[in-house]
């Protein structure tokens, strides 16, 4: 029973340490410098293909959203016939 007490132990203090056991490279000042440069692109687009196709996706998309609820909206102005 302690033994199991113990290894428990163990166990925690090795789970909630606070050493860092990878370490990782700091990539912020490297992307600071893409998107601090004048090269006559806009923030959004200085990502690359990446941020051009969710901009190009998210335009398609407002614009087929407006259209689609403007259809709905003068169908739904017209009253249907009666037959």
């Amino acid at each position: 029973m302690l033994r199991n007490l113990l290894a428990l132990r163990r166990v925690t203090q090795r789970t909630f340490s606070t050493a860092c056991r990878r370490h990782f490279e700091n990539k912020v000042p490297e992307k600071q410098k893409v998107f601090q440069e004048d090269n006559g692109l806009p923030v959004h687009l200085k990502g690359g293909v990446t941020d051009a196709l969710l901009y190009r996706a998210t335009m398609f998309l407002t614009l087929g959203g407006t259209v689609y609820a403007l259809y709905l909206l003068t169908l739904a102005s017209f009253p249907k016939k009666q037959d």
